[in-house]
């Protein structure tokens, strides 16, 4: 990608097991896995999973914080997840999610309507837990996403 326009690049989440969190987000979300064998070689510090083609999931084991030292304080941020992310998904994405979600046992919330977000009005959204307590939104916008 050759767009130097500001735009999301990474989300680092904090997860007591990485490779439970891969498992994870390839087989409920969806997501593909990147670097899994490099972690498992040692040759990484962490496994991510791509959510588009310009933005990742870093998936950082709790073990690391010890070793943050970016700004003062960053290694207390492990096990402080944010408040949530949230991803937009075209409509038959969205609904295979949620069924996804459902049939590995995964609780999401009630349906939401009409809740303002980078796009404008997302017609419907939903939220989840990923087994380390990240939370997500999942929302559509209309039928394009």
């Amino acid at each position: 990608m050759t767009d130097n326009t500001t735009r999301l690049d990474h989300v680092v989440l904090w997860v007591r097991d990485p490779a439970a969190a891969v498992d994870f987000y390839k087989k409920v979300l969806g997501l593909e896995p990147l670097r899994v064998a490099e972690f498992s070689e040692g040759k990484a510090a962490f496994p991510s999973v791509r959510l588009n083609e310009e933005t990742i999931f870093d998936l950082a084991p709790l073990t690391l914080a010890e070793r943050m030292s970016v700004v003062p304080g960053a290694d207390k941020s492990a096990g402080h997840p944010v408040n949530h992310v949230c991803l937009a998904l075209a409509e038959t994405d969205f609904e295979a999610l949620r069924a996804r979600l459902e049939e590995h046992g995964t609780p999401v919330s009630d349906i939401s309507h009409n809740a303002f977000g980078a796009r404008g009005m997302a017609r419907r959204g939903f939220y989840f837990r990923d087994p380390d307590g990240n939370i997500f939104e999942a929302r559509h916008y209309g039928e394009d996403g």
